[in-house]
């Protein structure tokens, strides 16, 4: 029976049964009954709203703002494939999610995936709810789901930055689908949900470090790696075609962040308006701190880095968001955008992979720095908010087996699953295809006729 119908037609009953008990033991036996009885969780209208908002929000990170992003930074004749990729993949993984992918997420299941209980949102109704960080406050179960559907849909996007320009469509939508099913939802659950192995251990993430982040960026790494180096690369200028339209895809992605990082705290409190922020500073100490590294290093400061930078910053504070203070921050989004700086040009140099659109530079470098620097930022004396029994050492250490279980296990579930789309559809695209363009070649049209 629902919650709402035991209140309503239960209370009667029960004043009649508490009134028997004070006629034949005394008027003080129903005192201990009284005072035993919770609340009934409420659903605040406020938190809903926000909530909405903020599951709107992250999809205006995805659609337009990632593909914007990474459609500047191709080559125009890649341009729509870029588009076309990410939109895809985001939408397809919608339809995944609320067919099987929530249950396997949040499912209760075991310790490193959940179960089938859910899965066509079997049991999902507008009375029920899920909990939030806060006891006696729920949310509407839908928009919960629908809010972490967001969540699912742009991380296997993100990945295909790694290896754009290059990738058959067919061989992009058929590896995430496969990896959300076998690496995304599994993480996620690990990570946040409360039967999950790293949320057992105490592991630290509040909007999703290791979930989004280092979990596509291993993975476009691997695919960076297997898919090999774009034709020229190293040889031919190989230059983003648009960067305007870069930096106003950065700038919806900020903008978006908000309901990514502040909407994570699942209502609208005191909580929500420190990650708030901390969106704001430590993006803003990112950028800054990129743009004057390579002013020094290079001699110009580029918009690119900027853009870059701001990025670095949404990424590295993405697992701090509710729990550093605003100075802890400025620092960890300023010493993450330095080594992402350092990684997507002297390390990538070094070692010679071509991650096309800087994907594990930023995503996964950027979020392996956040997520083992949240286990010190968290620390009261920094002015974060604490944890119980916080010990600096032992909660770094912790945030340390959850970075490597997530890289782990991304990266060999990856270079499985990419194996297996290569002998199913093949990856790359023919040398003809990508000398010409992936628009033309794959979708039949131009982004440009001028």
């Amino acid at each position: 029976m629902k919650l709402g119908s035991v209140l309503r037609w239960g209370a009667p009953a029960l004043a009649a049964g508490l009134l028997m008990a004070a006629t034949a033991y005394g008027q003080d036996a129903a005192a201990p009954a009284a005072a035993a009885a919770e609340p009934a969780p409420t659903v605040d209208k406020g938190d809903v709203a926000w909530m909405m908002t903020s599951a709107v929000l992250v999809l205006l990170m995805t659609v337009p703002g990632l593909a914007l992003f990474y459609g500047g930074l191709v080559r125009a004749k890649n341009m729509l494939s870029i588009l076309m990729q990410v939109s895809a993949i985001a939408c397809l993984m919608m339809v995944i999610w609320v067919t099987y992918g929530y249950s396997l997420a949040f499912g209760d299941g075991g310790s490193f995936v959940g179960d089938f209980s859910k899965a066509f949102l079997a049991g999902v109704t507008t009375e029920s709810t899920s909990a939030t960080f806060s006891k006696g406050v729920v949310i509407p179960e839908y928009v919960f789901i629908a809010f972490q559907m967001t969540f699912a849909a742009i991380t296997p996007a993100l990945i295909i930055g790694g290896f754009a320009e290059r990738i058959k469509f067919s061989a992009a939508l058929l590896f995430a689908a496969l990896w959300g099913t076998f690496v995304y939802f599994p993480i996620a659950h690990m990570v946040w949900h409360s039967n999950g192995m790293i949320f057992g251990w105490g592991a630290l993430d509040f909007a999703g470090g290791t979930v989004v982040h280092i979990n596509s960026g291993v993975a476009a790494l691997v695919g960076a790696v297997l898919l090999g180096k774009r034709i020229g690369y190293g040889k031919d200028l190989l230059a983003p075609h648009n960067l305007p339209m870069t930096l106003i895809g950065a700038g919806l992605l900020w903008v978006g962040w908000f309901g990514f990082n502040a909407g994570s705290n699942l209502e609208a409190n005191a909580t929500t308006t420190l990650a708030l922020i901390n969106t704001f500073v430590a993006t803003a100490a990112a950028g800054l701190a990129w743009m004057f590294v390579e002013w020094v290093v290079k001699g110009k400061p580029s918009m690119l880095g900027l853009a870059s930078g701001i990025v670095a910053g949404l990424v590295a504070i993405t697992p701090a968001a509710g729990v550093s203070g605003p100075m802890g921050a400025i620092v960890l989004g300023a010493v993450a955008s330095v080594v992402c700086f350092v990684f997507c040009t002297s390390v990538k140099n070094a070692l010679g992979y071509d991650d096309s659109l800087d994907v594990f530079g930023i995503h996964g470098v950027g979020g392996i720095i956040g997520a083992i620097g949240t286990g010190i930022v968290v620390s009261p004396a920094l002015g974060g908010v604490g944890v119980a029994d916080y010990n600096m050492a032992g909660q770094v250490l912790t945030q340390i087996k959850a970075v490597a279980v997530t890289v782990a296990w991304t990266g060999i579930g990856s270079l499985i699953l990419f194996k297996i789309v290569d002998v199913l559809l093949g990856l790359r695209v023919a040398e003809e295809a990508e000398r010409e363009g992936l628009d033309l070649i794959s979708h039949g049209e131009r982004a440009y006729h001028s």
